[in-house]
């Protein structure tokens, strides 16, 4: 596994339609079917494997609340689930909680949009409602977080691009 973590993140926020404030979309196609890309976001264990060893546990439905982290090692995030359509759509409040500078940003928003595509899907992930200033920390992570999820369900491989396991080994 590679020893450094921080990877200079080359993605830039494009201010919201509405003008208030700034977002980042992210597209990618996966060899796989909704049904299994929806486990692969909601299920707490599939998602620690390509996400920086971190997984989300809820009971995903709408109005209910989940928390991102490595039991008592970090916590990451936490939020509202505010839509669930499974296996096509998923909208949550994203409250950043690995440090004080991204806590202060308080809630953003994440919405997992997924849409077939002959024998693959379409995965647009938009976080918005950030400030335009934001640090990147926020919104930097989810190339590499994709990338994890993609190569996990076409291969069963994991990724050992810095930080993507980064707190796989801290559990």
């Amino acid at each position: 596994m590679a020893e450094q973590f921080d990877v200079p993140h080359q993605i830039q926020l494009t201010p919201e339609p509405n003008g208030k404030g700034g977002r980042a979309v992210f597209e990618i196609y996966i060899k796989t079917t909704p049904e299994r890309l929806w486990e692969a976001i909601t299920d707490s264990e599939m998602r620690a494997k390509y996400s920086f060893g971190v997984g989300t546990t809820s009971d995903w439905t709408p109005g209910s609340d989940y928390r991102s982290g490595v039991p008592g090692v970090i916590d990451i995030a936490e939020g509202e689930n505010v839509e669930v359509d499974p296996p096509s759509r998923l909208v949550q409040t994203f409250t950043a909680l690995w440090s004080d500078e991204v806590k202060a940003v308080g809630a953003s928003r994440v919405t997992w949009e997924i849409r077939k595509v002959g024998d693959s899907c379409q995965l647009t992930v938009i976080h918005d409602q950030l400030p335009l200033d934001a640090n990147p920390e926020l919104y930097g992570g989810w190339p590499m977080i994709l990338s994890g999820l993609k190569t996990l369900l076409e291969t069963g491989e994991l990724l050992d691009t810095p930080g993507s396991l980064r707190y796989a080994q801290a559990s």
